[in-house]
């Protein structure tokens, strides 16, 4: 996706409001009348094909940059077929309107764009459509094994994965040369760098971090850390297992010794320090560059990618953001709708897709020479996909999201956020994160054990 996009993107996810998040839980222990992986009505492969012939149209909402475009080549492709393309906002906006229409049982688009991690709040209670019946569970191969266990909620298939976010280091090369610092391949090392630049100029930081759930689940993903199971509307919290204490134990460091800069992610203030230099480093997902290249101007030359640091020494990591898109259960066309999906993300949408400056998650364009060996002018002539497709093959196995992750996000603040605040031992925070979870998806109807 595009830069612009991926800011969208990463605000969304701090945008989640708690009004919102609650009424997604709500449907998800009350409203709709299929569960994920439950029956689904009976379709085929050839549905697919037999709508995109007889044609129709259909209504989809998303947020990415690249949404005109690729939908201007579906038609040109169906010229059949109108899609009304609408972007319905980001955040709250975006999933407050969905929904609503959900609950009120009409308004709702064909097509929605659903990040992964709010993916389980809208199947659970039955409101998208399971694409197994339309055979699209045959294209497992075709995308990386991370992000096609991101389009399930139990059994269910409710989407086919559109972009991927394995993470990478990413760091500013002319502080790393002015202070003679070292790229660093473990984490121990990166605290030891971390004090080395401090320590050279207090007004330079290892990196920033004031308190994101998004990334500290991403931490943890890539620690080997399963905090959250569910089956079914079973569901087991555990911020104290093996993974989550790996990480603590090194973020803690950085945290209570003040080596962090407090610049709040996504602020203006933010964009300055990755330009001057306060700010050296940058854990993040794969579509990073796009913003780098789009608001960050003054590090143009200055940034260069490595893999991330590991305990290790052994090549791991985790996603950090990525989106589908799914048919909902109101579509008057789901046949259709589903079409449009499968090409979008699988078919003809990939390539507009990806020159709007998206991360795929298609293996064939991941292994794609074009795609791989391409240098940028950006980071100094760089090959960086050869370290970014790289890690997209390392990222841990069998995470998942709670099936009230949005609702999770919006109270991390309240918790954890506060151990940041403090510069104080995060693992308490996480406790009363944990409890609070725990009372939560009790009271939505989940049976949590924590």
């Amino acid at each position: 996706m595009k830069s612009s996009n991926r800011r969208g993107l990463r605000q969304l996810a701090g945008a989640i409001a708690t009004v919102a998040a609650a009424s997604l839980v709500l449907a998800a222990c009350g409203g709709g009348s299929d569960t994920a992986g439950g029956d689904q009505p009976q379709a085929s492969p050839d549905a697919v094909k037999e709508a995109l012939a007889k044609g129709g149209t259909i209504t989809y909402w998303s947020w990415t940059p690249s949404a005109e475009a690729q939908v201007k080549a579906f038609q040109a492709e169906y010229p059949n077929v109108k899609v009304n393309y609408v972007n319905a906002g980001t955040g709250n906006d975006h999933y407050t309107k969905l929904q609503n229409a959900i609950k009120a049982g009409s308004g709702a688009p064909d097509v929605a764009q659903i990040e992964y991690q709010a993916l389980p709040q809208f199947a659970l209670p039955g409101s998208l459509v399971d694409l197994r019946q339309y055979g699209f569970d045959s294209l497992s191969s075709a995308y990386t094994p991370s992000t096609w266990t991101a389009v399930h909620a139990g059994e269910g298939l409710y989407g086919l994965p559109q972009d991927s976010g394995p993470m990478a280091l990413f760091y500013n090369k002319e502080v790393f040369t002015k202070y003679g610092l070292t790229v660093p391949k473990t984490w121990d090392e990166y605290i030891a760098t971390g004090k080395k630049l401090h320590a050279a100029d207090p007004k330079k930081f290892i990196t920033n971090d004031v308190g994101d759930a998004g990334f500290t689940t991403s931490m943890i993903w890539q620690a080997g850390g399963k905090p959250f199971k569910t089956d079914g509307k079973n569901v087991t919290i555990d911020l104290s297992d093996a993974g989550t204490q790996k990480w603590t134990g090194v973020w803690n460091q950085l945290v209570t010794g003040g080596l962090v800069s407090s610049i709040p992610g996504w602020s203006d203030e933010w964009f300055k320090a990755l330009g001057d230099g306060t700010i050296a480093t940058l854990p993040i997902g794969a579509w990073m560059p796009g913003v780098l290249e789009s608001s960050v101007k003054a590090g143009a030359g200055k940034w260069a990618v490595a893999p991330m640091p590991t305990y290790d020494g052994q090549p791991a990591t985790a996603e950090n953001g990525g989106s589908t898109q799914s048919v909902l259960k109101q579509s008057a066309n789901p046949a259709l709708a589903a079409a449009f999906v499968k090409w979008l993300n699988h078919d003809g949408g990939v390539k507009p897709f990806l020159a709007s400056g998206g991360f795929p998650s298609t293996v064939s364009d991941l292994k794609d020479p074009a795609f791989v060996d391409k240098k940028s002018a950006y980071f100094g002539g760089q090959q960086i996909n050869q370290v970014l497709t790289g890690a997209a093959s390392t990222v841990v196995k069998d995470w998942s999201y709670l099936p009230f992750q949005l609702y999770a996000n919006s109270i991390y603040g309240d918790t954890v956020g506060k151990a940041y605040q403090a510069k104080t031992d995060l693992n308490p925070g996480l406790k009363a994160w944990q409890d609070a979870l725990v009372a939560y998806g009790n009271q939505q109807g989940f049976q949590v054990n924590g």
